[in-house]
């Protein structure tokens, strides 16, 4: 049975939009998954660690066989072949960052994940890019994706010109 999920990408070091584009191909050809749909890129202002480049975000959606546990894993494994290293230094910069913000309409909150994505509908370059791609998505306890963009302060964000081919 196939499950929609969708993804939040993010970074701010190195070529940025190139990372982005290659991770969303390599998801892509993951097993057990297939990119539906994908958002353009955002740039946003820095979160939490003010002292920082200025992050490109975007947002996919995945047709998925996978459990969401597996799926976390498999964004985990994503992260780490583009070069992400954890090094608990939270909302520091970073090359890649995954998030699993929602799983269909699964609610999940143990020690690995919290589905739908805490704190994501307070953040302006989650909700951009998902609002893209979902805006008339409910998420799980927290409602439309569209309601949720107009309640945050998304001034410093801008979509980028997408790339000539």
């Amino acid at each position: 049975m196939s499950a929609t999920a969708f993804i939040g990408l993010g970074g701010n070091l190195g070529d940025v939009r190139t990372r982005l584009h290659a991770a969303i191909a390599a998801l892509d050809a993951a097993p057990g998954l297939r990119v539906t749909r994908r958002s353009r890129l955002f740039s946003t202002p820095p979160w939490g660690q003010l002292d920082q480049p200025h992050f490109i975000n975007a947002a996919i959606s995945v047709s998925t066989t996978l459990t969401p546990h597996a799926l976390l894993d498999t964004l985990l494994s994503v992260e780490e072949a583009f070069g992400r290293v954890r090094q608990g230094e939270r909302w520091g910069p970073r090359t890649l960052d995954l998030d699993l913000l929602a799983f269909g309409d699964a609610t999940i909150a143990d020690d690995r994940l919290t589905v739908p994505h805490p704190r994501m509908a307070e953040r302006a370059f989650v909700l951009l890019p998902l609002a893209d791609i979902a805006s008339e998505s409910v998420l799980p306890g927290l409602g439309r994706v569209s309601d949720l963009l107009e309640a945050v302060d998304a001034s410093g964000c801008r979509a980028l010109p997408r790339a000539v081919p």
